[in-house]
């Protein structure tokens, strides 16, 4: 378990990071949320160690981050941002430095470095030097190294940033993998990341924690959560139906776009689908489909984090 407990980070007069308190469980995959410059990678370097909090504690499985720090860092694998690596060495040398670093006598280091190779399906590329490895794959040796000693603790800084959608999807797949028996942390700014991987969101704005839920209670969240969006077959049909569904008693507001209808509901209780459903099948429209929304994160996400900064000032 990790517990975070009032972290303090100031660089100059401003703090960085500003009274952040959480913990985290197995089995959690933690999504780290924030504009830029909100305080997500202080945080994590804080919470591996790399730098020291101005005030507050961090405890990784009962190990005191300043007091036990080596106890503390033998538990965590960690991928900085940008997934540093020496770029001349191939996967192979490079792997081996880290797991001899970590510890392990050469035989141990061989065994590791299949283990981990299998896992980030690296065998390809083995003996390449890195630098000549493709993002995608640099992302895959940060992530072995990260976890050649099999830790507890996960924590990645922005493990999917700069990747294509296929390379994007296979490291989030890796990392559902990694996360049954560990704790995972990734800040991320992208919010798609929190709905595909993660099973907590916290949001940061200003070196403060605004908002710590589920993906699914951020969606809710939404003024767009169980909207119902008509896409038409032609638009004449338009304003009959924008006033029909205009009378519904349970429509909020409905915004046009092109052939498209958004309805958004006065209550987010379901109900507004089938009234919808029922009301185009008695009218005879032709529609090309007709779905309902989950909610929309970048618009949770905007009003979330202005009203931290709001609260700032």
């Amino acid at each position: 378990m990790i517990e975070v407990n009032k972290l303090q980070k100031y660089f100059g007069q401003s703090p960085a990071v500003d009274g952040v308190s959480f913990s985290v469980e197995p089995g959690e995959i933690l999504g780290f949320l924030g504009p830029n410059g909100a305080g997500k990678s202080t945080t994590m370097k804080m919470i591996t160690g790399f730098i020291t909090p101005t005030e507050g504690t961090v405890s990784v499985c009962g190990c005191d981050i300043e007091t036990d720090k080596l106890s503390a860092q033998r538990k965590i694998g960690y991928l900085p941002e940008g997934t540093p690596a020496y770029e001349e060495m191939t996967p192979r040398s490079f792997l081996g430095f880290i797991a001899e670093v970590r510890g392990y006598d050469k035989s141990q280091r061989v065994d590791r470095i299949a283990a981990v190779t299998e896992t980030m399906g690296l065998e390809g590329v083995l003996d390449q030097r890195i630098e000549t490895l493709s993002k995608g794959f640099k992302r895959r040796v940060g992530l072995a190294q990260a976890i050649i000693h099999d830790p507890k603790v996960l924590v990645l800084d922005e493990p999917t940033d700069g990747l294509d959608p296929n390379q994007k999807h296979q490291v989030r797949e890796m990392i559902r993998g990694l996360s049954r028996d560990k704790i995972v942390i990734i800040s991320t700014h992208i919010l798609e990341e929190v709905t595909a991987v993660c099973t907590r969101a916290v949001i940061l704005a200003n070196g403060k924690i605004v908002s710590d839920c589920t993906p699914r209670e951020l969606e809710e969240k939404s003024r767009y959560h169980q909207a119902v969006t008509l896409a038409l077959e032609s638009a004449e049909d338009m304003p009959a139906l924008v006033e029909k569904i205009q009378n519904l008693d349970l429509v909020n507001a409905v915004e046009e776009n092109e052939l498209e209808l958004l309805v958004i509901p006065e209550h987010k209780d379901g109900s507004l689908l089938p009234h919808i459903s029922n009301l185009a099948r008695e009218e005879g429209w032709q529609l090309a489909g007709l779905f309902q929304e989950k909610g929309r994160l970048d618009e949770v996400f905007r009003s979330i984090t202005a009203e931290g900064s709001h609260a700032e000032h």
